[in-house]
């Protein structure tokens, strides 16, 4: 719809304003949406670091809790059986495990590295058996020790 509008500026100009009525456009701007986009990759830049680190975290607090098992199960058959395991898979045979707990940073339970205890001066002379257990990994926790000597 065309439309004439004549405006009077006092005292001297007058002008006639002819064309035809914008609507005001909706949405963003190209600029608009590039600001957005740019806050939200920095802002997920910034995010996965601190992800990954609670991952870490997470999966060093279930490898102590799988260690402290596996060490009260080992002391409790020693107790009970006056001899010291010869594989963790008698801790389950025996009843105190329902099954060997996953190394949570190798992600299997068969990389356990067991200690042996000495033969002569263990609890049973002769028979040689586990003393303790230590993560098969050998990567580096967050503290800088390595995990296998957990």
């Amino acid at each position: 719809m065309h439309y004439i509008r004549i405006h009077t500026v006092p005292p001297l100009f007058v002008t006639i304003d002819i064309g035809m009525r914008r609507q005001r456009q909706r949405g963003f701007t190209f600029v608009e949406i590039m600001v957005v986009a740019i806050i939200i990759v920095i802002l997920i830049t910034m995010a996965i670091p601190i992800y990954q680190k609670q991952v870490i975290r997470s999966r060093e607090a279930v490898l102590k809790s799988n260690l402290f098992t596996l060490r009260v199960s080992i002391n409790q058959y020693m107790f009970d059986r006056q001899m010291a395991p010869q594989a963790l898979n008698n801790l389950v045979d025996g009843g105190f495990l329902t099954q060997v707990p996953i190394d949570p940073i190798t992600g299997v339970n068969n990389t356990w590295k067991t200690v042996q205890e000495d033969g002569a001066n263990g609890m049973n002379p002769g028979a040689a058996g586990i003393f303790d257990v230590h993560s098969g990994s050998n990567k580096i926790a967050l503290d800088g020790t390595r995990y296998a000597d957990w």
